[in-house]
């Protein structure tokens, strides 16, 4: 289906130069004619000079209509030749009423007069009325096609505009989507491989562990890569759907942690919270945990989750100080500068502190029911 913007995108008026290589061949085929009839009285020399002049004239018609349209004025009394008085008069009527309006406007009523002059020897009150009424017909059409020429030109330009605008929202959709991918993935991903290089380090610093316990170890991080696969793949397959239907377990998440020898105490759990709300909760405290194993390895962790549809929800993860070193390298903020953007777009924020006893405090505050205010995010960025 063929829209009104597809339409006049199609809509290729001709150049400046075509037109006016038209003008100048139409007033140069009428000078021939005019020659050749004739049209006027004068000698074939003053018709030919005359109407010759006046076609070249025609080229700058748009840079001096005036000039153009008194040379016309003045060929067509001497060689009987409208073409270049018509053009002219035509070419120089604008959109709006103004002193150079009235002047084509009296320069053409008296070249017509002119014409009936020369080729009568005078005029009467009818070749008044004809000279005025076509002056006034070739000016109303020029000022028509003019007007229709300009709004073309805008709705063209408006078409234009609105398609780039729409082009611009489709590329920052696409890099919101984007980082949101970049979130996700690093989200599970640096769970997931920290507790696959805990389990890894366990097996490291006891090479002469038992082959039970070797074989509980390997089975666990197979266990844990074969669940961050299948992480991956749901959150792509939320990406391509557009919902997620799942509903993040907070209970497992830290179990996995306790079953690689962290101590995690757990306070509350996700209940009957709205599935956006407890997303971001869960991101929150899989942060959380990740940081603690990384900066304060060993050292025990408190998560709280605590909510109400009147008063929110707030999710702590509070680690207390550890006497070992950080299990690896920081790794920078990125993390934390995601999941504050995540808290940000859904009405929630995030604090990142040092603890009381001297240990580290992520605490995250959302709305009871951040679905709504996430949904009307996404329009926004969207358009």
């Amino acid at each position: 289906m063929v829209t009104y913007r597809d339409a006049l995108r199609r809509v290729v008026p001709p150049g400046p130069h075509a037109i006016g290589a038209a003008s100048v061949a139409s007033c140069l085929l009428l000078t021939v004619v005019a020659v050749k009839v004739p049209w006027a009285p004068l000698p074939r020399v003053v018709v030919a000079a005359a109407g010759l002049v006046a076609t070249g004239a025609v080229w700058f018609r748009d840079r001096w209509p005036i000039a153009v349209t008194a040379v016309g004025a003045g060929a067509y009394a001497l060689s009987g030749n409208p073409g270049p008085l018509l053009i002219g008069l035509f070419s120089g009527a604008g959109t709006r009423l103004n002193p150079r309006f009235a002047a084509l406007a009296a320069i053409g009523v008296a070249g017509f007069l002119a014409q009936q002059w020369v080729d009568g020897g005078g005029f009467g009150t009818d070749a008044l009325l004809s000279a005025t009424a076509a002056t006034a017909a070739v000016l109303v059409a020029g000022g028509y096609t003019a007007t229709r020429r300009e709004l073309t030109g805008s709705l063209r330009e408006r078409a234009e505009r609105a398609e780039a605008e729409r082009h611009l929202r489709d590329e920052q959709a696409k890099a919101a989507e984007r980082g949101r991918i970049a979130r996700e993935m690093h989200d599970v991903l640096a769970h997931k491989v920290t507790l696959i290089s805990l389990h890894a380090g366990g097996l490291e610093v006891n090479p002469g562990a038992e082959s039970a316990r070797v074989e509980r170890e390997a089975a666990l991080i197979r266990a844990t890569a074969q669940e961050a696969l299948e992480e991956l793949r749901k959150i792509v397959g939320v990406l391509r759907a557009g919902h997620d239907d799942g509903f993040p377990d907070l209970g497992r998440l830290v179990e996995s942690w306790r079953s690689a020898g962290n101590a995690v105490t757990l306070h509350g759990d996700l209940g009957t919270m709205p599935p956006a709300t407890a997303r971001a909760a869960y991101r929150l405290v899989q942060e959380g945990l990740t940081n603690a194993h990384r900066h304060a390895a060993g050292a025990p962790v408190t998560v709280s989750v605590t909510g109400s549809p009147e008063d929110g929800v707030t999710i702590t993860v509070v680690n207390e100080r550890s006497l070992r070193p950080a299990a690896g390298p920081s790794g920078g903020r990125a993390g934390l500068v995601g999941l504050e953007e995540r808290f940000r777009l859904i009405g929630g924020t995030v604090r990142s502190a040092p603890g009381d006893a001297g240990g580290w405090r992520l605490e995250g505050r959302l709305p009871w029911d951040a679905s709504t205010r996430d949904t009307h995010d996404q329009d926004a960025a969207g358009g």
